[in-house]
């Protein structure tokens, strides 16, 4: 059973690599790593449609029995930085057909205003077989780098998100739409309304990060 793991940025997969390693193969640009047997990643790019489209190669080129979006993520509450959640919802914040009388964050193409992750109840008794303390929650997707303003907060009041970042809901969107189990292990990176005075330290949060991550992948195949 092949698990894709799915990445924005190098730096984010640097950890689970040897030193020099290089892509297995490369496609439009989307570098994908063989980690193991049964586990492929890729570094798809920062952004939905980057996201989109590294989840659609993953798909045709690995036929994966399922994927999984990891990477780091604004928050709404203000928790430690670090604190690690498992998505359990993606929604898109920047969809907005209103103008023709749909809800905001309507995904017209499949009628949908939210993007559910698979097998929760699976999921969280790998998490919690992992023993890392963790939290549930649903995450708005967007292009756009969030910080406090008035557009966070009215992210916050319209979708209720607990995190916020940029390629989870497309990706999630995609593996819908062929059938794909779609699952997201996010780290905070930063609390989008509260101000904080601190270093964030991404190879660290990164290379913690993906040893949850393996450790999760274990415990779903365990």
């Amino acid at each position: 059973m092949l698990t894709g793991l799915l990445y924005a940025m190098p730096g984010e997969i640097k950890s689970l690599l040897p030193e020099g390693a290089e892509p297995e193969q490369v496609e439009a640009g989307a570098p994908f790593y063989r980690i193991r047997e049964d586990v492929v990643a890729c570094c798809g790019g920062v952004g939905k449609v980057n996201a989109a489209m590294s989840t659609q190669l993953f798909i045709d080129l690995y036929h994966p029995a399922r994927i999984v979006n990891v990477g780091v993520a604004g928050c709404f509450e203000d928790v430690p930085i670090g604190t690690l959640v498992l998505a359990d919802r993606f929604m898109q914040h920047d969809v907005d057909t209103s103008g023709i009388g749909d809800p905001v964050g309507l995904v017209s193409t499949v009628n949908r205003m939210d993007f559910p992750t698979a097998e929760p109840e699976r999921a969280r008794a790998a998490m919690d077989k992992t023993g890392y303390p963790y939290r549930v929650g649903s995450v708005a997707t967007g292009e756009w780098f969030a910080t406090e303003c008035d557009r966070a907060r009215w992210i916050a009041e319209t979708f209720h998100p607990l995190l916020i970042e940029m390629e989870g809901g497309a990706a999630a969107q995609v593996c819908y739409r062929n059938g794909v189990p779609f699952m997201a292990l996010k780290s905070v990176s930063d609390c989008v309304l509260a101000h904080h005075d601190f270093y964030f330290n991404f190879p660290e949060a990164m290379k913690d990060l993906n040893r949850v991550a393996m450790a999760f992948l274990d415990a779903l195949d365990g």
